[in-house]
């Protein structure tokens, strides 16, 4: 087995079935068993549609978006749509073709470092310096996308290997050192929470694409009703409760509606659920609500402190 076909199995046992790519010199030995695949290619007219239309399928279908570019230009015009699903928390996987191997570090042609260009915008980046990694790379990848709080990851493959030939399709986790998500909540601020819900008089709940990503409209709803607290949402959290619903107020910040944003003004008890509180959101951030008590929900312990503290 070929590195490229591993990659291709290795995708197809994570139930990837459609790649939006744009072939180029470093891939196209990729693009040759691709062709002889079973999987979907979507022809792109640029790099970065292949991006940005990877994040929109993640989430239009819920399930990792995968692009495909070559190396230097091509990775590079990938950094926009990879730098949204970052911000966006999006599960995109990005590989990428890179110069053989020893070419790199000499500023050949159409070389660039793609995972060092990237490392502010992404969860994790892996270069191929074994053929036989190349499916562990993959299953670790789709581990790091998906769990915790989604984001991007990269791929870098120099371009000998995807014709070098494989020993054994080893299929395992990469220990990645530093990575535990956390996906319990601290009960004892659980239950600090609940004492500021019971005595709120004012309750008022936003909620982020987190809500979305985690599949929890359902229990949002149910809060809002539970403890009678008009539910509003950020651009991302648009969705996460139909806005017909008596208790929706509608998007709230710089763009959405009046409604929501007189109500945060005065509400006593702010609950952010799967939100960043940007700027869009909070406006100049000394005057936003100086004296409602919030409540910060996320499964990114750094949007904690990130605003609030």
């Amino acid at each position: 087995m070929k590195g490229g076909e591993a990659i291709i199995e290795a995708l197809k046992k994570h139930g990837v079935d459609t790649i939006f790519g744009y072939p180029g010199g470093t891939v196209i030995p990729f693009y040759d068993t691709l062709y002889d695949s079973d999987l979907n290619h979507i022809l792109v007219r640029h790099e970065q549609c292949a991006a940005h239309a990877a994040d929109g399928y993640v989430r239009a279908s819920g399930k990792v978006g995968v692009c495909l570019a070559t190396s230097c230009p091509g990775a590079t015009n990938l950094v926009t749509g990879i730098a949204t699903a970052f911000m966006d928390s999006s599960p995109v996987l990005a590989i990428t073709g890179q110069v053989p191997t020893n070419l790199i570090g000499n500023d050949a042609f159409q070389e660039a470092d793609i995972i060092g260009i990237t490392l502010p915008i992404m969860k994790h980046g892996y270069q191929v310096r074994d053929v036989d990694s190349i499916p562990s790379m993959i299953k670790s990848s789709f581990e790091i996308v998906s769990s915790g709080r989604p984001g991007p990851v990269i791929i870098d493959v120099p371009k000998e290997f995807f014709d070098a030939e494989l020993t054994d399709f080893i299929f395992d986790l990469i220990d990645t050192p530093g990575y535990n998500p956390n996906l319990k909540g601290n009960i004892k601020q659980i239950k600090k929470a609940a004492e500021l819900i019971k005595k709120a008089k004012r309750p008022l709940i936003l909620a982020g694409g987190g809500v979305l990503i985690s599949d929890a409209t359902k229990e949002l709803k149910e809060l809002s009703y539970l403890i009678n607290a008009p539910l509003m949402t950020s651009l991302l959290g648009k969705g996460a409760i139909d806005e017909f619903d008596e208790m929706s107020l509608g998007m709230f910040g710089m763009h959405g509606r009046k409604v929501a944003n007189d109500n945060v003004n005065e509400c006593d008890l702010l609950i952010a659920i799967g939100t960043r509180f940007s700027d869009r959101t909070t406006g100049k951030l000394s005057e936003f609500i100086p004296n409602t008590t919030v409540i910060h929900i996320d499964i990114d312990p750094a949007e904690l402190v990130k605003t609030f503290l």
